[in-house]
């Protein structure tokens, strides 16, 4: 796929990083494409999990958790931007399906201290990219009258991204999406920079299955998107251009 600035739009598909890309949070990485326009674009890490497992995070929040399908899937790192809060990609549901409750997603993560330095530059860097991408959100966030929970961005492809606690108090209950990604902070792309990276073959670009997301244990969601692209991740060199 060709990084043209003028047409691309990455939003419901994958980015699967190329070797060359030596970031550790990226390295060897599946990004979900949340959004993506001309003014930038955000998504989320699918495939590395976070200390905090989904039955550890419901307790950080206070919330007991009755969703016994849930109780030991990680959470994961979805990115270096808002890593204190959570971002719960989920099947859209309708609006009769759960009552808003609207309190914000809070989370302290777990720090590793021989990290910090590299979470400061990632937050920096991307500053201006969370504000692209947050603006985003908000245009796009509640403006379906049809839309289940107090804060959620609807994406093209049948998924929701959720940021406020009812979706969390849902799950609580044990209702709420049947399928559920939950991950701490997310990663965004100021105005140009992904087409960049892309051009700099930093990135293979295929259209997103949800499978790979929902049904796929995340050690296996790196090889299970090269496969969409008919690839092994030992075919891969720095040399590669993009599918």
């Amino acid at each position: 796929m060709t990084a043209d600035s003028a047409s691309i739009n990455l939003t419901h598909h994958f980015l699967i990083a190329m070797p060359s890309l030596e970031d550790e949070l990226f390295a060897k990485s599946v990004v979900y494409v949340c959004e993506h326009s001309e003014r930038g674009a955000m998504g989320l890490v699918i495939n590395k999990p976070s200390e905090l497992s989904m039955e550890g995070l419901f307790e950080k929040v206070e919330l007991p958790l009755h969703r016994q399908d849930l109780m030991n899937a990680p959470v994961l790192q979805g990115g270096p931007v808002h890593t204190e809060r959570g971002f719960v990609l989920h099947d859209a549901l309708w609006s009769h399906e759960a009552q808003h409750i609207g309190e914000a997603v809070a989370v302290t993560p777990p720090v590793n201290a021989a990290d910090a330095a590299q979470q400061e530059a990632h937050q920096a860097a991307a500053e201006a990219a969370t504000e692209v991408a947050e603006e985003a959100a908000a245009l796009s966030a509640v403006s379906d009258k049809d839309t289940v929970y107090a804060s959620t961005m609807t994406i093209p492809g049948g998924l929701e991204m959720t940021t406020s606690k009812d979706v969390l108090e849902a799950l609580s209950m044990g209702a709420g999406p049947k399928r559920v990604l939950i991950s701490l902070g997310y990663s965004a792309w100021g105005e140009g920079q992904l087409e960049s990276e892309l051009a700099e073959n930093s990135w293979l670009t295929v259209g997103a299955d949800m499978a790979v997301i929902f049904d796929t244990p995340v050690e296996q969601r790196y090889a299970r998107a090269m496969k969409l692209l008919g690839l092994e991740p030992w075919m891969l060199s720095n040399e590669v251009g993009h599918s």
